[in-house]
This record gives C-alpha cells, sequence and structure tokens, in this order.
C-alpha cells in the first residue's frame, strides 16, 4: 500500500472526530432515529449503521444504551431549564412567566420530536427504568418552577387562593403541556403542539 501524501493525510485528519464529537455524533443520531412516527425501538446496532460505526465504536464513548439516553435527557434538562432561567430573570410578571414557560416545553418539542417521546416516556419502555425517573424528576422540577411563578401572581393580583390552588393550577397548566406532546407524537408530529396554545393558556389562566 502507498503511503499517504501530505494532503491525504491531512484529509484524513480531518475526518477523524475531535474529542467529544463522535459523543454528541451519537446522540443526534440517537434523537434523529426517536423521530420515526411509527415509534420503534432503537437498536444499538441500527444506531450504529446510522453513523457508520461498530456497536463496539459506541460502546467506546457509552457504557450502555441507557447511558445515551440519559445524555439525552442532560441536553432537555439543560436546555429547558437554562431557558426557563432567562424568562424569569427578564420578566417580573408571574403570569407572563407561566405563559413564556408553557410556551417554551411546547416549542422545544416542536423543534425536537425525537425528545418528546424521551419526555413522555415512550422510548424509554424497556430500557433502564431509572431513565422514567429522571424524566419524572424533570418534570417535578418545571412544576415547581411554575408554582413559584403562580405565587409571583397571587402576590401581585393580591388573589385569594388556598395553598393547594397553587399546585393544582401548576399541575393544570402541566396536564396541558404533556396533553399537546402527546397529540404532537400522536400525529406523527404533524400536528404542531403550538396549536391555539396561547388562547388556550389565556383560558386557564382566568381568575
Amino acid at each position: 500500500m502507498e503511503n499517504l501524501t501530505a494532503v491525504d493525510q491531512e484529509t484524513t485528519a480531518r475526518k477523524r472526530p475531535k474529542p467529544g464529537e463522535r459523543r454528541i455524533q451519537i446522540l443526534q443520531a440517537l434523537a434523529e432515529m426517536l423521530e420515526n412516527p411509527q415509534g420503534d425501538r432503537v437498536t444499538t446496532s441500527a444506531l450504529a449503521a446510522k453513523i457508520s460505526v461498530s456497536e463496539a465504536a459506541l460502546y467506546r464513548h457509552f457504557a450502555s444504551k441507557a447511558q445515551m439516553f440519559d445524555g439525552l435527557i442532560v441536553f432537555i434538562e439543560q436546555s429547558i431549564f437554562g431557558l426557563i432561567n432567562q424568562i424569569i430573570a427578564r420578566d417580573e410578571s408571574g403570569v407572563n412567566q407561566i405563559k413564556e414557560i408553557a410556551s417554551i416545553l411546547l416549542a422545544f418539542a416542536e423543534k425536537n420530536p425525537g425528545m418528546t417521546r424521551v419526555l413522555l416516556g415512550d422510548s424509554l419502555f424497556q430500557e433502564d427504568a431509572r431513565l422514567q425517573e429522571r424524566i419524572n424528576q424533570l418534570l417535578e422540577r418545571v412544576e415547581a418552577s411554575l408554582k413559584q411563578s403562580f405565587r409571583i401572581m397571587q402576590t401581585q393580583q393580591n388573589l385569594n387562593w388556598a395553598p393547594e390552588e397553587i399546585s393544582q393550577r401548576s399541575s393544570l397548566v402541566m396536564t396541558f403541556v404533556v396533553g399537546n406532546w402527546h397529540r404532537f407524537a400522536r400525529s406523527g408530529f404533524k400536528k404542531s403542539p403550538m396549536d391555539h396554545a396561547l388562547p388556550s393558556l389565556n383560558i386557564i389562566l382566568m381568575v
């Protein structure tokens, strides 16, 4: 075999993923495969084939498929809570915070259909039970943020709510969001979760 020329060597070096790039590539491919409207279970062999590597190469970056899903959940957490923190920092209105938090949850799903399946837990079925626990905790944290915004709304509008009403109203907003995620997934990711979102939220927030 002839030695590579300097140009060939440079091209090969460019094609070799930088540290961490392969992990990101694997997670992106997994998220894309989860966008399949049929909801088929993703296998490591299919995932490896999609990015033209061996299954052994996958396991050099992730100890298990569960760890790959864990990587997606980390991405979801960082994205959603980064946006929620921005909303809270820039807008002191409790009502606006609630609307914006609900809206970014729906917009995130629309932009990331594969992640919607993770949030709904259907892609975690038959995977590690710990993953579903993590999603439950993530949603509970989102609901806790909504509760805080409802407390701000109560103070700003001088509303006479009993403590349990804050929980009930926060739960109602989360039910609205998750329901729209389900409708989006059931439609094969064709029916936008943002459809009629703002008018619906206005009705939910009527006092």
